[in-house]
């Protein structure tokens, strides 16, 4: 197998050309049996309603290069799930999890050499497409769907990877709102987050931490995962009726009971902030990334002092990656090798 010309141990998080994508299209009540393409673009009509009225979702995973040589994906089968819980919420027609799995492993299998081995810190993200492509100028849902499937080599989210990261509490823009659509993947929600984003990188922070939008009085989520934060041996992470459930979240939350941390999925108010020990972000593509300092009204309240993370927050990434990659063995089922063709 040919490697590409990649320095996978100094990958950004960023888009790399691979060998193809595929594609499974719902039309007359049926999805097709995807096909495999080296094809980059897509001919859409210009009233296409993905285009004009947002039925647009999406995923994110990843798939790992072990220490024999073989590789996995994790949790996959969340993610099928929660492309459906988006479908439906947007009225388009889920994706059964069998063709969700089918559609993953032929392109990963049709990309294996792009898998960055295993040691290198990389790893291939998966990012699953549906969209809406009926044309229409009424509002009203798509009649046919592209599932596209594709891959690409990447970095950590955050270039310094698991180092800790500064955010700012942000009081005036809002992500989403309860009963809207910030607890799906739609694509609007970070759209909708760009402008809070981009600000705050202009002040020096890596992201926001957006508060909920009805009191101005709840931590929500950051702009491009969930948070967390430990307070002597819990572990707090927000409940919120507009944060996307985050299968990162989901899954270090079941590692830190087996760490004997008691778990609280609540509202946090603001006014904790003070009184955190520890904090963190965590999502398929931040994994879980420690928080230097949070900067509410002016004021940084620091938890990763000297710029090192705290114990615990280490030790659940430890935990959590090594599963992920296959160092260690995964009692919970969440993994899955994925053959040669």
């Amino acid at each position: 197998m040919e490697r590409p010309d990649l320095d996978f141990a100094n990958l950004p998080f960023a888009y790399h050309k691979t060998d193809a994508n595929i594609r499974y299209w719902y039309r007359d009540g049926k999805w097709s049996d995807g096909e495999l393409t080296s094809d980059e673009s897509l001919n859409l009509h210009m009233a296409a309603v993905c285009l004009h009225y947002g039925q647009e979702i999406f995923e994110g995973l990843k798939v790992f290069g072990r220490p024999d040589g073989r590789i996995q994906t994790f949790r996959l089968e969340e993610n099928a799930r929660r492309l459906q819980r988006s479908a439906r919420k947007l009225l388009m027609e889920p994706v059964p999890e069998e063709i969700f799995r089918a559609a993953v492993h032929r392109v990963v299998q049709a990309n294996r050499r792009f898998v960055p081995p295993y040691g290198s810190g990389a790893s291939l993200y998966v990012r699953p497409l549906q969209i809406g492509v009926s044309p229409e100028v009424g509002v009203k849902p798509s009649r046919d769907y592209l599932l596209l499937v594709f891959v690409t080599p990447v970095g950590p989210y955050y270039k310094a990877g698991f180092t800790p990261v500064r955010l700012i509490v942000e009081e005036e823009i809002d992500r989403a709102a309860p009963g809207g659509v910030g607890d799906i993947k739609c694509g609007g929600n970070y759209a909708a987050g760009m402008r809070a984003t981009m600000g705050a990188k202009a002040k020096g922070y890596s992201e926001v931490l957006y508060l909920d939008c009805r009191e101005k009085k709840y931590l929500d989520e950051s702009g491009s995962s969930n948070f967390f934060a430990i307070r002597g041996r819990t572990f707090m992470t927000p409940a919120s009726p507009s944060v996307l459930p985050s299968i990162t979240n989901l899954s270090v939350r079941r590692i830190a009971e087996d760490m004997g941390l008691a778990i609280e999925q609540r509202p946090i108010s603001v006014d904790e902030i003070p009184t955190f020990d520890e904090a963190g972000c965590l999502g398929t593509a931040a994994v879980i990334t420690p928080v230097e300092a949070i900067t509410y009204r002016g004021v940084d309240h620091v938890y990763a002092k000297g710029g090192v993370a705290g114990p615990l927050t280490t030790e659940l990434y430890r935990r959590l990656t090594a599963i992920q990659v296959g160092e260690a063995p995964d009692p919970f089922g969440w993994t899955e090798i994925i053959e040669e063709m």
